[in-house]
């Protein structure tokens, strides 16, 4: 997520120096990377935390299977 904050602020200060009042077909295309870029990350940090979540779901069922097989 780092990189992708750099990346933008990065991009959006591009922007601002340019100093442009109206958006000419450049701009709005790299609003619209901007855009694509900020969902992109969003998409990554969704699946990196839906992994973690699963990583985290079968390290306890395996403790409860090694703890089952403790008892017996």
């Amino acid at each position: 997520m780092k990189r992708t904050g750099i990346l933008l602020t990065m991009l959006g200060a591009c922007f601002l120096a340019t100093g442009c009042s109206e958006d000419g077909p450049a701009e709005e295309a790299g609003e619209k990377i901007d855009q694509a870029m900020e969902d992109t990350g969003e998409a990554i940090d969704e699946a990196a935390d839906d992994i973690g979540d699963a990583v985290d779901d079968a390290a306890d069922d395996l403790e409860d299977a090694a703890d089952d097989l403790v008892d017996d």
